[in-house]
Parts: C-alpha cells; sequence; structure tokens
C-alpha cells in the first residue's frame, strides 16, 4: 500500500514524464510531417491512435458501443480534437518545434476563461488581469506586428484553441464513460475528416514513401503519454499535478535546439515565462479559493 504522500510524489513523477513523452510526439510528428505531407501525418496519427485506443478499451472491458458518443457535447469535443490535430500537424511542418510548444502553453489559460464565459463559473479579477498577461505572453512569441511575422504560427493558435475547446468540453463529459472508449470515439469521429484530407489534397491515400519509425514514434509517444496523465490525474490531486504540465515546454525547448538546431530568441524565451507564470499563478488562485469556500 502507498502512502497519500507516495501516491503524490508517483502522481508528479508520470506527470513530468507525460509531458517528455508528449514532447517526444512532437517531434516525431514534426519528423514524420518533413517526410510526408501533413494530410498523410495526420491520417496515420489517428489511425494509429485508434487501433490503440480501441485495444486498451477492450482490454479494459469497456463498452464500445454507447449512444452516449453521439451526445451534443461530444459531438463539439470531436470537432475540437479534428480541428487541434489540423493545425497541430500543420504547425509542426513549418513552424519551430519550441514556438508551437510555447504558444501551447496558453491552453489553460484560454480553458479557465471558457468556463466562466460557457459553464457560469466565476473569477476575479486577479485571474483575468493573469489571463491578459498569458495573452500578452502569446504575442511577445507570435510578434504580429514585426516584419518577421510569419503567418504558420496561427496554425499553432489554431491548434491552441482546439485543445482549450477539447478540455472544456471534456469538463462536463459523461462521468461513466471510460477515458480509453472517449479516446476511442474522438479518433473515429476524426478518421473520417483525416482520409477526407487526404483523397482532396494527395494522389494516393498512402504515401509513396513512411518513415516508420517517425510514425511508430508520433503513435508510441502521444499514446504512453495519455495513459501516464491519466493515471497521475487518478492518483494524485490535479491542483497537486497540474502545475508540473508547463515542463512540456522546457522539453520541447530542449529537443528544439538538440534535433532541430533552433534558437529561440529572448522575446520568445520572455513571452514563455510569462505565459507559464500567468497560468501558475491562475492554478494558486484558483485552489485557493477552493480552500476558502469550504471554511
Amino acid at each position: 500500500m502507498y502512502s497519500d504522500q507516495q501516491h503524490t510524489s508517483r502522481g508528479i513523477v508520470l506527470m513530468v514524464l507525460a509531458m517528455a513523452a508528449f514532447a517526444m510526439a512532437d517531434m516525431f510528428i514534426k519528423l514524420s510531417a518533413t517526410a510526408m505531407s501533413s494530410a498523410h501525418t495526420a491520417m496515420l496519427l489517428i489511425s494509429g491512435s485508434l487501433v490503440v485506443f480501441v485495444v486498451l478499451a477492450l482490454a479494459q472491458k469497456q463498452q464500445l458501443l454507447d449512444r452516449t458518443a453521439l451526445s451534443p457535447v461530444l459531438l463539439i469535443r470531436y470537432v475540437a480534437e479534428i480541428s487541434a490535430t489540423f493545425g497541430m500537424v500543420q504547425a509542426l511542418r513549418v513552424v519551430p518545434l519550441s514556438t508551437v510548444g510555447a504558444i501551447l502553453q496558453a491552453t489553460p489559460l484560454v480553458v479557465a476563461m471558457g468556463a466562466v464565459l460557457l459553464l457560469g463559473e466565476t473569477m476575479s479579477w486577479r485571474r483575468w488581469s493573469a489571463i491578459c498577461a498569458g495573452f500578452v505572453g502569446v504575442l511577445m512569441i507570435v510578434q504580429p506586428s514585426t516584419e518577421s511575422f510569419d503567418m504558420n504560427v496561427l496554425w499553432a493558435i489554431l491548434a491552441m484553441l482546439g485543445l482549450s475547446a477539447r478540455d472544456l468540453t471534456t469538463r462536463v463529459t459523461p462521468v461513466n464513460m471510460a477515458s480509453s472508449s472517449l479516446a476511442a470515439y474522438t479518433m473515429a469521429a476524426a478518421v473520417p475528416f483525416m482520409v477526407s484530407w487526404v483523397w482532396l489534397t494527395e494522389a494516393t491515400l498512402m504515401p509513396e514513401s513512411i518513415d516508420w519509425w517517425s510514425v511508430a514514434g508520433m503513435i508510441g509517444f502521444a499514446t504512453v503519454g495519455y495513459m501516464m496523465i491519466i493515471t497521475s490525474i487518478r492518483i494524485a490531486p490535479v491542483s497537486t499535478v497540474s502545475p508540473y504540465r508547463y515542463s512540456r515546454l522546457l522539453f520541447l525547448l530542449l529537443l528544439g535546439v538538440l534535433v532541430f538546431d533552433e534558437r529561440p530568441d529572448a522575446l520568445m524565451l520572455c513571452g514563455s515565462l510569462l505565459i507559464i507564470a500567468a497560468g501558475l499563478y491562475t492554478l494558486w488562485r484558483e485552489n485557493r479559493q477552493k480552500d476558502i469556500k469550504p471554511a
């Protein structure tokens, strides 16, 4: 038997490892997208993930045929996942890995804002100020007013908004639905879109040459990271492990420098730090209010 402290420590370690796995998956997506088209990369990623999650759901003896999968909130979640995958693959193909990772760190801020606007949650002016500061950090990274502005970063923003919408709808998904089943439904809904993307833009359904190592890497690390983050949240308090999500940016910066020879500028690094600080402050204020309310 593990003590609560041991469970918390294991949860933190699993969260950091999950972020490292997601960073590795992002790296392999970028490698795949440079060797194949974005459409082929996305189709192989979604199809491979679908197979893995179906196997996991069957191994856990979860029901895969459920009318709940067609509920309005899940349909919105599917669209959000498709948008996030579309934007992510497009961004990783042409935008530096570290830049994509920095923009994605604004996801928790958008989720917090969406919870207020759409789910009726309340937020103090301090948290609103932190969210505004985080968006300033995004502008520092994107640098829209400079001559060096790259329109391709809008793909990363689309991915960030898609992930935010997905996480927001996850808060109101049926609690009795297993995580593996939910993931399988989401991947199954995305497959037709990805196949259509290939048919509309490419000559053949399958690419002429496939970098199977990169394909296996992006699918393997993505699914391993998914399972580790779920385990982390289940064995340790969410408020404790959530701040460690930001370690993903550190791994992405490291991989960007070592693998792709990227050199993030000072403005991008300052913007990244501002986003992380705003996100951590938002989490701290949220947890503090939860502690005060019962009293």
